[in-house]
C-alpha cells in the first residue's frame, strides 16, 4: 500500500470518528492504568462496571493497598483472571510509591517495569494518557491493519512497528483509538460490514464484499 492511499484511509476514518477516545471509563492516569491492566482478556463494558465498584472505594495506590488484595479480588472477581490481576495490581501499587512517588510513569521502559504491564499495556497508557504518538496493537488493530493491507505481519509487534513507521503523522496521535473502533463495530472478524465500512474502496481485503453485491 502507498502513502497517499494510507493517508486517504485515515482522513477518511479521522471524518468517520471525529472522536476516537477509549471506551474505559478513568478520570486519571492511574485509574487508566488500572483499567487497562484489568482489560487483558476481558471486554471494556466488563472491566467499566468492576471500575465502577473499585474506583470510588480505592483509585490510588495508597488506598488500593489499603483495600487489600482480599477485598480487590472480592471487587474484581467478575472479570476474568481477577487472582493474578489483583496480585499484580497490588505489586504495581507498591512499586508506584516506591519508585515513583505514587505517580503513574511516562515511558515504555518504566511502564513495562510494573507488574502485569506489557508492552501494549504500556502503549495504550503512553498514547491515552499522556499524549504520545504510540499504536498499541490488540486483536482488532491486528485485524485490521492485516486485512485491510494498513500493514500486514505475523504478529503484534511487526505490526505495531510497521504502523508507527507508515502512519501519517499527523494521524500517529489517533490512529490507535480510530484502528481500535474501525475493528470492534465494522471491520470485526467474522463477516465484516464492508456495506458501512467508510475506507471500502480503500480497502485491499480480497475478499471484502462488493457494495453492488451488499446493497441487493
Amino acid at each position: 500500500m502507498n502513502a497517499s492511499k494510507r493517508l486517504a484511509i485515515f482522513d477518511r476514518l479521522a471524518i468517520a470518528i471525529p472522536d476516537p477516545q477509549t471506551e474505559l471509563n478513568y478520570t486519571t492516569a492511574f485509574e487508566l492504568l488500572i483499567a487497562v491492566v484489568l482489560s487483558a482478556q476481558a471486554t471494556d463494558k466488563s472491566v467499566n462496571k468492576a471500575t465502577a465498584i473499585l474506583f470510588p472505594l480505592a483509585n490510588t495506590p495508597e488506598k488500593i493497598l489499603a483495600l487489600g488484595e482480599d477485598h480487590l479480588k472480592e471487587t474484581i472477581k467478575t472479570i476474568g483472571l481477577f487472582n493474578s490481576k489483583a496480585s499484580n495490581i497490588m505489586q504495581l501499587c507498591q512499586k508506584l510509591l516506591r519508585d515513583f512517588q505514587g505517580q503513574v510513569p511516562q515511558t515504555r521502559a518504566e511502564l513495562e517495569s510494573l507488574a502485569g504491564v506489557g508492552r501494549k499495556t504500556a502503549n495504550v497508557i503512553l498514547n491515552t494518557a499522556f499524549g504520545q504518538p504510540t499504536i498499541a496493537v490488540d486483536t482488532h488493530i491486528f485485524r485490521v491493519a492485516n486485512r485491510t493491507g494498513l500493514a500486514s505481519g505475523k504478529n503484534v509487534l511487526e505490526v505495531e512497528l510497521k504502523l508507527e513507521k507508515s502512519t501519517p503523522n499527523k494521524h500517529k496521535r489517533a490512529a490507535h483509538h480510530l484502528l481500535i473502533l474501525l475493528g470492534r463495530y465494522t471491520c470485526i472478524a467474522r463477516k465484516p460490514h464492508c456495506d458501512r465500512c467508510p475506507i471500502h474502496d480503500l480497502c485491499e481485503y480480497p475478499d471484502k464484499q462488493p457494495i453492488d453485491n451488499l446493497n441487493k
